[in-house]
C-alpha cells in the first residue's frame, strides 16, 4: 500500500468503503508522512495512510467503516466528546478548514493520545463530499515538571496563549462543572499540581466543588476534598476568606494556616494542605458581573519552586475571565430551570383508571432551552371513556411550548365538548383551529379513546396526524406497532379525511405512545429507531411499567438526539381482572 491502508481488498467484490478507499489512494495521499484520516459526509472513515495506523494502534479494518468521532475522540478522562461540543465535527458538517491542539484520542489498547490536528475538506470520489484529518503530535506536549524538577516560567506569549485558549474554551460552554473542568484541565500541570474551587450559592453558602490533582500524568478528581464549607467570616484576614468576600488575589502556604484557626474554613485550609503537601498557592476571587462568585485556589506540592507576586496577575486575569463565563453559565441554568418548571407544569397529571397502570416522561432537549413542542395528555372524558394524546410541535424553545399549550387546550376542549366524537372528528376540527387560530406551523399528534367493555378487556380507538405509531407489547413480548389510521399532519392545509383505528388490548398488555426523539438519529433510518424500539420494549415486557420507561429512555434514545422526548404508558390488568 505504500503508506495507505484500506482493509480487505481482496479478490471478491469491493464494498462501498473499499470502493470509496481506493479512490483516496493516489500519489498525495501514499506520500503524506503525517498520520491522515479521510471522512466522508457523514464522518465515517473511509480511508487512513499507515501513519495513523501506527499512531492510533488500530489495524485499517477496525477503522474504515467506522464513525470517527464515536471511535476516536475521548475528553481528558477516557469519556464520549458529546457531538455538540466536537470542533473536529463542527469543522466537518460546515466544511471550513479548522485546526485544534490537545484533543484526545482513544488507541486501540484503550490508552489515551493528546493530539494537535488540521481538518480540510477533501473529495473521497467524484460527487462526493468529505474531509481529510491530519493528526501529529505537539512539538510541545502538555506535560509539566515531576517530582524535584524546575517549572519553567512561562513567556508572555505563552500567557496570552492560555488567556487565549482560557476564554475560548470557558465560552464554549453553559455548564458550570463543565467550565470549571476545564478551568483545571487549563491551569493544571501547566501552572500548579492542584486546582481547587470554592463557589458561593444563591444563599451565601460556601462549597468546595472541584478538586484536581496532576498525578502520574494524568489529572484526578480528589471528592474526598470536596463538600459544603463552613460560613463566610466576616473579618477574617485570612486569604480564602478574604477572596470570597472579593478582596485581591494573595499568596499563600502551610504556615498561613499553621496557627490557632480565626474560623471554620481556616480549619478546612489547614485540611487542605496537610492533605494535598501543598507548600505554595494561589488565591484569587471568581468575580461575576455584579457578585463574587466564589474562589480559585491554585497549589504546588510535587515542584520545589513556590509561587511569587509575579504571578498573581496571570491569576487575576484567569479567574476574571472565569468570572464571566460562570455568570453566564448560572443565568443560562437558571432560565433552564425556570423554562423546565414551566414546561412540566404544562404537562398534565394523569388520571386513575381502575385496575389500569399508566405513567409519563418527559425528557428536554440536552442542548436547547430545555423545553419544546413534545407532549402528552390524558384526561376523562364524560361517560367510561378516556383520552389519550401525544404530540410533537415543530421546534424546541419556547415558542414551540408555547404552541404545544395552545394545542393541548384546544384539543381538551373539542373532545371534551364532543365526548362521543371520533378521535378523527375532533383531530379534524383541531387541525382547522390550528390553521386559522393557534400560532402553531406544523404539528404531528396521536388522540386515541379508551374504553372498557362489557367483557371488561380496554379498547383503543385512535387516529394518528403524522406521528410515529403507537407500540403494543403483550406480556410474553410479542409486540405490534399500530400503524392504522395514519392520515396528514397538523397544519399543512390538507383536506384528506381522517380515519380512526379500534383494537382490543389483550390482558397484561403494554401500549407506548412516543414522540420522535426515542427513535429518530442522524445517523440511522427512522426503521432503525423503530425497529430498536421495538427490540428493547420486548425485552422489558415483564418489567413493572416505570422501569419499562426508564430502560426504554437509557437504552433505546439516540446518543446523537438533540431532541426532547415524551412518551406515556399504560399497562392493562391481568385476565382475573378484566373479565
Amino acid at each position: 500500500m505504500d503508506g495507505f491502508a484500506a482493509p480487505g481488498r481482496g479478490d471478491g467484490p469491493p464494498s462501498r468503503y473499499q470502493a470509496r478507499s481506493g479512490a483516496l489512494l493516489d500519489e498525495t495521499l501514499r506520500n503524506l508522512r503525517a498520520p491522515a484520516v479521510a471522512v466522508d459526509e457523514d464522518g465515517l472513515i473511509v480511508a487512513v495512510n499507515s501513519a495513523a495506523l501506527s499512531l492510533l494502534g488500530r489495524d485499517a479494518s477496525a477503522l474504515v467503516g467506522q464513525d470517527s468521532h464515536d471511535l476516536l475522540h475521548r475528553d481528558r478522562y477516557g469519556h464520549s466528546v458529546p457531538r455538540t461540543r466536537c470542533r473536529i465535527r463542527k469543522a466537518l458538517l460546515t466544511g471550513d478548514t479548522g485546526q485544534g491542539d490537545g484533543e484526545w484520542f482513544v488507541r486501540g489498547d484503550g490508552t489515551l493520545v493528546q493530539l494537535s490536528w488540521l481538518v480540510t475538506p477533501y473529495t473521497p470520489d467524484p460527487g462526493g463530499e468529505g474531509a481529510l484529518a491530519l493528526l501529529y503530535e505537539p512539538k510541545q506536549p502538555d506535560v509539566r515538571p515531576g517530582d524535584g524538577e524546575q517549572s519553567v516560567p512561562l513567556t508572555e506569549l505563552d500567557r496570552l496563549a492560555l488567556l487565549a485558549e482560557t476564554t475560548t474554551q470557558l465560552t464554549s460552554t453553559l455548564d458550570v462543572d463543565e467550565a470549571l473542568r476545564r478551568l483545571a484541565a487549563l491551569t493544571v500541570p501547566r501552572l500548579a499540581d492542584w486546582a481547587v474551587f470554592d463557589l458561593l450559592t444563591e444563599r451565601d453558602e460556601v462549597r468546595r466543588v472541584l478538586v484536581m490533582e496532576h498525578k502520574d500524568g494524568v489529572l484526578i478528581e480528589r471528592e474526598d476534598l470536596q463538600g459544603p464549607m463552613p460560613p463566610v467570616p466576616a473579618e477574617s484576614p485570612m486569604p480564602l476568606s478574604r477572596a470570597l468576600r472579593g478582596a485581591s488575589s494573595s499568596l499563600a502556604g502551610p504556615a498561613t494556616y499553621q496557627g490557632p484557626p480565626d474560623s471554620g474554613i481556616a480549619v478546612e485550609q489547614q485540611r487542605l494542605f496537610t492533605a494535598t503537601g501543598m507548600h505554595s498557592a494561589l488565591i484569587a476571587p471568581i468575580r461575576g458581573l455584579r457578585d463574587v462568585l466564589g474562589a480559585l485556589t491554585l497549589g504546588r506540592a510535587q515542584r520545589p519552586d513556590a509561587f511569587t507576586p509575579a504571578d498573581l496577575p496571570l491569576l487575576e486575569d484567569l479567574t476574571r475571565r472565569a468570572g464571566l463565563a460562570l455568570d453566564n453559565a448560572r443565568l443560562y441554568q437558571r432560565q433552564r430551570k425556570v423554562a423546565e418548571t414551566m414546561q412540566r407544569h404544562l404537562l398534565p397529571q394523569l388520571p386513575v383508571l381502575p385496575g389500569v397502570e399508566m405513567t409519563a416522561r418527559y425528557v428536554p432537549a440536552p442542548d436547547a432551552s430545555s423545553v419544546g413542542g413534545d407532549w402528552y395528555d390524558a384526561f376523562a372524558l364524560t361517560g367510561p371513556a378516556h383520552a389519550l394524546a401525544i404530540g410533537d410541535v415543530v421546534g424546541h424553545d419556547l415558542d414551540a411550548a408555547a404552541g404545544m399549550a395552545q394545542i393541548r387546550n384546544m384539543l381538551r376542549a373539542f373532545a371534551w365538548s364532543h365526548p362521543e366524537a371520533a378521535p378523527s372528528a375532533v383531530v379534524t376540527q383541531l387541525d382547522e383551529a390550528v390553521m386559522h387560530i393557534a400560532e402553531v406551523p406544523v404539528a404531528t399528534m396521536i388522540l386515541a379513546t379508551l374504553t372498557r367493555g362489557d367483557d371488561q378487556f380496554w379498547r383503543l380507538r385512535w387516529t394518528n396526524a403524522g406521528h410515529p405509531p403507537p407500540l403494543l407489547v403483550t406480556h410474553d413480548g410479542r409486540t405490534r406497532y399500530l400503524d392504522e389510521a395514519h392520515g396528514m399532519l397538523l397544519g399543512t392545509g390538507a383536506t384528506r379525511s381522517r380515519s380512526d383505528a379500534v383494537t382490543v388490548l389483550p390482558p397484561q398488555a403494554t401500549l407506548l405512545l412516543y414522540t420522535d426523539g426515542l427513535v429518530e438519529s442522524r445517523h440511522h433510518s427512522i426503521d432503525h429507531g423503530l425497529d430498536r424500539l421495538r427490540r428493547h420494549a420486548a425485552s422489558l415486557a415483564h418489567r413493572p411499567l416505570n422501569p419499562f420507561c426508564d430502560q426504554l429512555l437509557d437504552q433505546v434514545r439516540p446518543s446523537d438526539n438533540d431532541d426532547d422526548v415524551a412518551m406515556i404508558a399504560l399497562r392493562t390488568p391481568p385476565a382475573d381482572r378484566s373479565g
